[in-house]
């Protein structure tokens, strides 16, 4: 049992440590915040691994706290970049008739 922990562990101490390397290098906002949620969600794991070494249930309401704000700060992060995506410029406009926009009529037949 204490091997299977300890394995655990060293998992969870390199996914740590890539997660780290994404936050810092990430080329976007996005992926330091997918970063940010595997790295709240490993300190959840180590914690669990704790949980289950010590015989503790005093640990899960903790687990519990961490895996709301990850959920809540990457939800807020994609209404944020969807905010930005439909301020970027103004929709295309809608031939009459057609129900798709700026391509011309259905099928791309010109109608007379």
């Amino acid at each position: 049992m204490e091997i299977v922990l300890v394995i655990a562990g060293v998992m969870l101490v390199v996914s740590a440590a890539l997660a780290l390397i994404r936050i810092v290098r990430g080329p976007g906002p996005s992926d330091r915040v997918v970063a940010t949620d595997v790295l709240i969600t490993t300190v959840a794991g180590g914690l669990a691994v704790e949980a289950a070494i010590n015989h503790q249930p005093f640990t899960i309401p903790v687990i519990l706290v961490l895996s709301m704000l990850a959920f809540a700060g990457t939800v807020s992060m994609a209404r944020f970049v969807a905010g930005r995506e439909n301020v970027v410029g103004p929709a295309p406009a809608r031939e009459p008739g057609t129900g798709i926009e700026g391509d011309g009529p259905v099928g791309g037949e010109d109608r007379e």
